[in-house]
């Protein structure tokens, strides 16, 4: 229980936060299922899927819901699915 005002405001604060963070984060999530279940299915229809989910992520950094490093990680580790699934599907 929060015993003054402020702490009873950044309990609503925080509250907001959490709803909206969380929000984001299953838009990331999502995502991340479509450009994969696009990869699986047809590997060269994938690359939109792939724009999509880094627009995605650079949200998530610009809203604050993830840090930086870590979009860079899940875009490139996305990137690096796609040009693997490309280069299987030439073969």
């Amino acid at each position: 229980m929060p015993n003054t005002k402020s702490a009873e405001r950044r309990v609503r604060n925080s509250a907001r936060k959490q709803v909206r963070n969380n929000i984001v984060r299953s838009q990331l999530k999502t995502t991340e299922k479509k450009f994969r279940g696009a990869l699986a299915a047809k590997p060269d229809d994938s690359a939109a899927a792939l724009r999509t989910a880094i627009s995605t992520l650079d949200k998530a950094v610009k809203k604050g819901v993830i840090k930086r490093g870590t979009a860079d990680r899940k875009k490139s580790r996305l990137t690096l699915a796609l040009n693997k699934a490309l280069a299987a599907a030439k073969k």
